[in-house]
């Protein structure tokens, strides 16, 4: 079982890496990502679990936040290397605009009348790498709302009042730092991001390698739009559960849609930006 789209503790995941590991070896998958928001931090951990349990291979990955002609998307990084000097940089700077970020919604929910403060944000998050779930479970812990999905509906969602925008690379520049660190460039969660044919064929121009049109959110018929429109650009469709534990998807379970050892083979082969 593949399973190319799952998050930890060192973004916006609940599960610590370790402990990813060990529920996705559980679960039978015998590949995972690790895919973090913007953060290499929760790889080295995972890699030493998986040594450690025998059966399941991790690939180091991350999933950058990024921007084509000002939509917001998100671009998945496979295969990148865990140590690579110029993609770790762009980490810590995001760890700090992420910082920065939070520290804005809380002010706009504390004018609000809510009293949510940064300190509780931070244990909630366990990290440093703070993100709007995190920010949606310290809601929920204060009776705010009653779950993840209200706080984002209702309060910190992108049309939300204590919304506050992330800086965002160039999607260009994006999947160009992902092939320098010898990974794949995929974009993710189309259907869910609303993003049509045409921003997916610059993409493709930019050196996109991957479409992610077998995601957990996508209904049928969104996964065969952009299963066509993968074979039409001539990118290598992929799958993944966008797993990030119970408390903050309650929905999305690990190996819930997987990826054929062929597609995983054909993604791998363009690893860096490569071509067939």
């Amino acid at each position: 079982m593949i399973e190319l789209h799952a998050h930890t503790t060192a973004s916006d995941g609940q599960y610590a890496p370790s402990e990813l590991v060990r529920r996705a070896h559980a679960a039978g998958v015998t590949t995972l990502a690790v895919t973090d928001h913007d953060t290499l931090a929760g790889l080295p951990e995972a890699l030493e679990t998986a040594r450690s349990l025998g059966g399941i291979a991790i690939v180091p990955g991350i999933e950058i936040s990024t921007e084509i002609n000002g939509t917001d998307i998100h671009v998945l990084g496979h295969f990148v290397a865990p140590d690579d000097p110029v993609l770790l940089r762009y980490a810590e700077h995001q760890g700090g605009e992420r910082r920065r970020r939070m520290k804005r919604m809380v002010e706009k929910l504390r004018a609000l009348g809510y009293p949510v403060t940064l300190r509780h944000v931070e244990e909630v998050a366990g990290g440093e790498n703070l993100c709007r779930p995190h920010l949606a479970r310290a809601l929920v812990s204060l009776g705010i709302v009653r779950d993840v999905q209200e706080a984002f509906r209702k309060l910190i969602g992108d049309d939300g009042p204590a919304f506050s925008p992330q800086e965002r690379l160039p999607a260009k520049e994006a999947i160009a730092l992902i092939h320098q660190a010898g990974g794949t460039a995929t974009l993710a969660h189309p259907g869910v991001d609303r993003i049509d044919r045409y921003q997916i064929g610059e993409l493709a121009k930019e050196g996109l390698d991957g479409l992610e049109a077998l995601h957990a959110d996508h209904v049928p018929s969104q996964r065969e739009k952009y299963l066509k429109i993968a074979r039409e650009l001539d990118l290598v469709p992929t799958a993944g559960s966008d797993f990030h534990g119970e408390a903050v998807a309650p929905d999305h379970t690990l190996g819930m849609v997987q990826l054929s050892p062929e597609q995983f083979d054909a993604l791998r082969e363009r690893r860096g930006g490569r071509r067939p």
